[in-house]
């Protein structure tokens, strides 16, 4: 098999993912998207470094090379390129592309009937300020998100109108959600990894405030997690048609869940320390399984 490892960041990851391939037999061509060209004329227009006028059999995505929003479509372009070829590409492009918006996230996960905090997605100041109004106070406040953020950055607690930030500070979307009160401290919520349409692995984050994200300083804790949680987990990465995530849930107070996020570009260097679990060797398993089981369609295909 001719597998290609895109991961433009995380040493430590990429490693991880690395090793594993390799101990399954495979050593991956490592690329970034960045430095794949579209060249027409002659042959295969994709032309990916290390692979010659070939495709692979199959893509493990870590990570897409930051940049502009045109670098990233392109990007992107590339991923559903390679898809409409007959690679298996994991996390598929069509699901990146639903969790790195927040507000598709938010639709598919409450059309699912799966319960999420109430969320407000508007594309105006004016709109924003009067959901504020309506919706927040001091002992009650929304938290304004960066639809497109990660790792906990651009988070704040707005509880008046007049605290939310000019459009250009949000791209010109407000992405407003409700906030959910942690009983008592330190402040915790869950980080559940889900890979393949099955629970692997969870841990509970803790933090000294509100934002418990491992990248922000929160602490990753060992947590069995209950069938509930298990549940809505692989619930809400099926709502959103992911092959491999980490799901953020909270408590709802009620002896439940709500889901806060779905990540389709996880970090698990936190959870691996609190789980016995090889996370890597998950991931590379579940994505392997599903190039095999593809692989005689692409050969059929291609004869």
């Amino acid at each position: 098999m001719r597998i290609g490892l895109a991961a433009d960041n995380g040493e430590w990851h990429r490693s991880r993912l690395r090793e594993a391939l390799r101990a399954r037999g495979i050593e991956p061509v490592l690329f970034s998207l960045a430095d794949v060209a579209v060249v027409t004329g002659g042959g295969e227009p994709l032309r990916i470094p290390g692979l010659a006028d070939a495709l692979p059999d199959g893509l493990l995505l870590r990570t897409i090379a930051g940049g502009t929003f045109e670098a990233t479509t392109m990007r992107l372009g590339v991923l559903h390129a390679l898809a409409a070829a007959g690679t298996v590409v994991w996390n598929a492009p069509q699901a990146i592309e639903r969790c790195v918006d927040k507000s598709m996230t938010s639709l598919l996960i409450a059309r699912a009937g799966l319960p999420t905090p109430d969320t407000f997605v508007l594309s105006s100041r004016e709109a924003a300020a009067a959901v504020v109004a309506r919706e927040a106070s001091e002992s009650a406040p929304l938290v304004l998100k960066p639809l497109f953020g990660s790792q906990g950055e651009g988070l704040r607690l707005v509880r008046r109108p007049e605290e939310l930030p000019e459009p250009e500070e949000v791209a010109r979307v407000y992405y407003l959600q409700r906030f959910v009160p942690r009983p008592g401290r330190p402040w915790r919520d869950f980080r559940v990894f889900v890979c393949d349409g099955r629970m692997v692995a969870g841990m509970i984050r803790e933090g000294d405030d509100w934002i418990t994200n491992v990248h922000r300083g929160g602490r990753p804790r060992p947590w069995a997690v209950p069938a509930r949680a298990e549940e809505l987990a692989v619930a809400a990465a099926e709502a959103v048609g992911v092959q491999y995530c980490g799901v953020d849930l909270i408590e709802d107070g009620a002896e439940g869940f709500l889901v806060l996020e779905v990540n389709s570009m996880p970090s698990w260097s936190g959870l691996q320390t609190v789980t016995e679990q090889d996370i890597a060797s998950t991931v590379v398993d579940g994505f392997l399984k599903a190039v095999r089981a593809a692989r005689p369609l692409r050969l059929a295909a291609a004869s």
